[in-house]
């Protein structure tokens, strides 16, 4: 007979949850600051694994497979400074059981990562005003929590849904220090540590060429 858990890592482990849609819950972490961020797809081929962290501020397709084979990617994870929950996309286009999913996802990964020690850092982001009521549920109060605002300046619209959610995360998490990724708004507030973008990085080494 078939096992009814084997399905969505529900065979690795089940968390107790919060919210009306059991989002896993993750315990604050705090930073000291002393690392270096490096993207999730360069960590295979990483050196001094000690002193980096791990973000996921990049495609959804680069990161899905630690979703689909996690305990392939634990020892690895183990061995960096800290570990970003995967920033599974929250797109306002997206139907919302989609959303919710991806930030299920987000939290299954940020819990199962802390089961074996990795300390985590959780990624919070939002949709539209409507999610507040889901999005930042499983988050920690008071300790540590990253945000990019890369891909959200494009235009009016999408800078102020990024603007009222910055504003609601601060509300609701209160956290001690916001690792900020990309440009920062001005209205944006907080104990910030900004980690330049891919994009800033390459330019500035384009420019060191010329």
């Amino acid at each position: 007979m078939r096992d009814p858990k084997r399905y969505e890592n529900l065979e690795r482990m089940v968390f107790e949850g919060v919210g009306e849609y059991g989002i896993p819950t993750l315990k604050p972490v705090d930073f000291d600051g002393d690392t270096e961020f490096i993207p999730f797809n360069f960590a295979a081929t990483s050196k001094d694994r000690e002193k980096k962290s791990i973000h996921f501020f990049i495609d959804d397709y680069q990161f899905i497979r630690l979703w689909n084979d996690p305990d392939r990617y634990i020892p690895m994870l183990q061995q960096f400074q800290y570990v970003f929950t995967p920033d599974f996309s929250l797109y306002t286009d997206f139907p919302k059981a989609v959303q919710i999913f991806n930030h299920y996802r987000k939290h299954w990964i940020g819990a199962y990562m802390q089961m074996y020690g990795v300390k985590v850092i959780p990624t919070i982001a939002w949709s539209t005003e409507d999610s507040y009521s889901w999005c930042f549920d499983g988050e920690p109060t008071g300790g540590t929590v990253a945000v990019s605002s890369v891909g959200c300046m494009q235009n009016k619209k999408s800078r102020e849904l990024f603007l009222a959610g910055y504003k609601e995360m601060v509300k609701k998490l209160h956290p001690t220090k916001i690792i900020f990724y990309g440009q920062i708004p001005e209205e944006c507030t907080g104990n910030i540590v900004r980690i330049k973008a891919f994009q800033e990085k390459f330019k500035e080494a384009s420019c060191d060429g010329w």
